[in-house]
């Protein structure tokens, strides 16, 4: 499970990064880009952190993907549009169980 975790990382960096660029190219939203660029950047030292200390990594991992699934939370609660927060909402909910999947492996969800 942990390698799951450790190339689920840059993935989901790449996902947060794309998002944060698409909300500015087509909403002129500032804040997505830099909470997608910030997420983004944090998820690749998590994956960089990963090979010297994967305990460390993950927990970070797991606390961006934690603040991250209030914030699309809260869009979703207030837009009632599925479109983008929803499905962020799922995806950054699957990385994280991933992760407290690999911080945790006897934990089953």
């Amino acid at each position: 499970m942990l390698s799951v975790a450790q190339y689920t990382m840059p993935i989901y960096a790449v996902l947060m990064l794309l998002g944060g660029i698409m909300g500015f190219v087509k909403g002129k939203s500032k804040a997505s880009l830099i909470a997608g660029v910030i997420s983004g950047v944090v998820m690749i030292g998590c994956f960089m952190l990963f090979a010297q200390d994967a305990h460390t990594s993950l927990i970070a991992a797991i606390v961006v993907t934690g603040a991250l699934d209030a914030v699309f939370a809260v869009r979703l609660s207030k837009t009632k549009k599925f479109m983008p927060s929803g499905i962020l909402l799922i995806i950054t909910a699957i990385c994280q169980v991933i992760f407290i999947a690999a911080l945790f492996p006897t934990w089953t969800p």
